[in-house]
């Protein structure tokens, strides 16, 4: 299939389906589920101030989806179709540059399979549209994902230092990934070996990144108090604690989780008595975050059997075909219920099944770094929790996978009716 032709089939596979999905859902979108860079994206344009609060700066929350909102509505104002339409745009981009990965270090079928497999995802339809962060999580991933393949054919610093900037953005939008820079810096030194040259551009890979985040770090600790990327540690306490096990597995959230009223209150708890009272009560958000954090160093030294039995629910809830549903899952007990019940699984079990296969047909550079960064997302949901919507955004490895092996696969049905 030509470029032309192939690019215009990607793009109509994913706007349209997601376009049907934001007029069904256009009543939810700035109202159910909203993330907290919504708020603080408010917040800035209204008083200059970066956070829920006029006045009161924070770093409760991985700023960069939040900076992504604001001059959205800056410029178009804040609506679902602001919100929609841009994040189906981001949606484009992001298979358009999976089909690029698959057409140049595999085949263009291959690409274009894939493309139309992270298209046409199920749960991505839905999710896509909604003011979720993953978004911006999937179109970086498959940034640096490319980018690294890049850097793995002639490994130099200027390639390095693109990379380390697409991994810096990854940071400032997920956390989880802090570490990310130093695996994959390892991973090109495996490919490329060690050398002058190669260390050199690690070097630069690392620093790069490094430029990204320092901005944001430095603002925090200037006007939070502290040197952090986000000071919401409780989400991490929320995911390791006595009570985070039964919780779960009754069906509900880590945000389910009880709190003990003398536990310290977070900047969203201030938020939410300032809406209601238009007193701030006085707080500290760093210290909160090292109470928390403290707390769950806490967990894991004296409570590693507890812990462990976390672990195997964690991975479940992160690989289990169907999507993860809990008491407060946006749509649960709908026909969104349903779908997630549904087609999700089926979609899934033969991604899974072929991905398996597909490793062993696509070339080692590919199969190890999807290896790698599945390895990553995995461990990190050990250490967090794991959950169909933090997997989603790296999904589009395992199609590229599967549209291999349904490539070899289709090829060699051919080969046996000729003969």
């Amino acid at each position: 299939m030509r470029t032309r032709r192939a690019v215009l089939l990607l793009v109509l596979a994913t706007s349209l389906p997601r376009l049907l999905a934001l007029l069904h859902e256009r009543g939810s979108i700035l109202v159910n589920n909203v993330d907290k860079g919504d708020t603080f994206a408010q917040t800035y344009l209204a008083t200059g101030t970066y956070g829920f609060i006029p006045g009161h700066p924070s770093a409760y929350t991985q700023p960069l989806y939040g900076w992504f909102l604001i001059p959205l509505y800056w410029i178009f104002g804040r609506s679902w179709e602001t919100v929609g339409i841009a994040q189906i745009c981001i949606a484009v981009c992001t298979v358009l540059i999976v089909w690029q990965i698959g057409k140049r270090w595999l085949t263009p079928g291959i690409g274009l399979l894939a493309g139309l497999a992270v298209a046409l995802h199920p749960y991505l339809i839905w999710h896509d549209i909604h003011m979720n962060r993953e978004i911006l999580d999937q179109l970086l991933a498959a940034a640096l994902t490319y980018l690294t393949l890049h850097a793995a054919e002639r490994f130099g610093w200027r390639r390095a230092a693109l990379l380390g900037a697409v991994l810096g953005l990854a940071i400032l939008g997920n956390v989880r990934l802090a570490a990310l820079p130093f695996v994959i810096g390892a991973y090109l030194l495996w490919r490329s070996r060690v050398s002058r040259r190669t260390l050199l551009s690690c070097v630069a890979l690392l620093a790069a990144a490094a430029v990204i985040v320092a901005p944001w770090v430095v603002r925090n600790r200037v006007d939070v108090g502290c040197w952090s990327v986000t000071t919401d540690a409780r989400s991490l306490w929320k995911a390791n604690n006595l009570g985070t096990y039964a919780t779960l597995e009754r069906g509900g959230w880590i945000d389910n989780v009880p709190i003990p009223k003398s536990y310290p209150l977070d900047p969203q708890d201030i938020y939410f008595h300032w809406q209601k009272t238009g007193v701030v009560i006085p707080y500290s958000e760093c210290a909160q975050m090292t109470s928390y954090e403290h707390k769950v160093t806490q967990f894991w030294i004296h409570h590693p059997g507890a812990k462990a039995k976390l672990v195997p629910v964690d991975l479940q809830w992160l690989w289990q075909p169907s999507v993860v549903e809990t008491a407060s899952s946006p749509g649960a007990g709908s026909w969104v219920g349903t779908l997630r019940s549904t087609a999700e699984p089926v979609y899934m079990i033969a991604v899974y099944v072929l991905a398996i296969v597909g490793l062993f047909l696509v070339p080692r550079a590919l199969a190890a770094l999807a290896l790698l960064l599945v390895g990553y997302q995995t461990v990190v949901a050990m250490i967090f929790v794991g959950v169909t919507r933090y997997r989603v955004p790296w999904d589009f490895l395992l199609d590229l996978l599967a549209a291999a092996a349904l490539v070899a696969i289709a090829a060699r049905v051919r080969s046996r009716y000729r003969t």
